[in-house]
């Protein structure tokens, strides 16, 4: 045998990424995004009568306005309050909502061990990503008080290579992103999620594939959208 014969290396296929949705009633499931194999985490919250009466009494009054700000959970609701400016007929409204916002602030900046969260919160008439995309960030939460919430994938049914300039300039549903319409699911308003991005370790080319809803005509309501980012 020639010592100096080249030894060809065996090198095996990488691996499929796996990645799952997890999904409860209650906010104990939050802690699963740090699952590896998990890429958005569901917390199907039912919003009280009282918050869902004050959003639409907001909405309705024009009394709301597209906020960005860093907060903290000991300032949020106080930086909340003076953001919005409630008025003497809609001071109770407004404090329902803001302490609402607090409480996942707190939620958010507690769980990822964070001192200040990115908040900005928006009313929408038209889809702010009308296209599924992934979104290079480590994670965000993302909640929708009023309006159809937010689109997505399983990881299993996409075809990654269709995303960005890959689609061709084809609509989603025709690019070949995705088998069926069947494979598209959706939050619902009051649900809270936690959708992992491409920046999270060890999650490049895992993060969840994701878009504004299609609203549903010109009469549909507004939505009013939700999201916390990592600062």
């Amino acid at each position: 045998m020639n010592a100096l014969a080249p030894i060809t290396a065996q090198v095996k296929p990488a691996e499929p990424l796996y990645r799952r949705a997890a999904i409860e009633s209650n906010a104990n499931v939050l802690p699963q995004i740090y699952n590896q194999d998990t890429n958005i985490v569901i917390w199907q919250r039912d919003l009280e009568q009282t918050l869902t009466s004050a959003v639409n009494t907001l909405i309705s009054a024009n009394a709301l306005k597209p906020l960005e700000l860093a907060v903290s959970p000991d300032d949020a609701f106080d930086q909340l309050i003076k953001a919005l400016k409630p008025e003497d007929n809609n001071r109770d409204e407004v404090k329902a909502l803001c302490e609402d916002i607090a409480l996942l602030v707190e939620m958010f900046c507690c769980l990822f061990d964070l001192k200040r969260a990115g908040l900005r919160l928006k009313i929408l008439d038209k889809p702010m990503c009308p296209r599924f995309h992934v979104d290079k960030i480590p994670c965000r939460l993302v909640t929708t008080y009023q309006g159809v919430a937010t689109q997505w994938l399983n990881h299993s049914d996409v075809n990654r290579s269709k995303l960005g300039t890959g689609n061709l300039g084809k609509p989603d549903e025709e690019s070949g992103l995705i088998k069926s319409l069947n494979n598209i699911n959706q939050l619902t308003e009051g649900d809270v999620a936690l959708l992992k991005g491409e920046y999270w370790d060890e999650n490049e080319g895992a993060g969840l594939v994701h878009r504004s809803p299609p609203l549903a005509g010109t009469n549909s309501a507004p939505r009013l959208l939700l999201t916390l980012d990592f600062i």
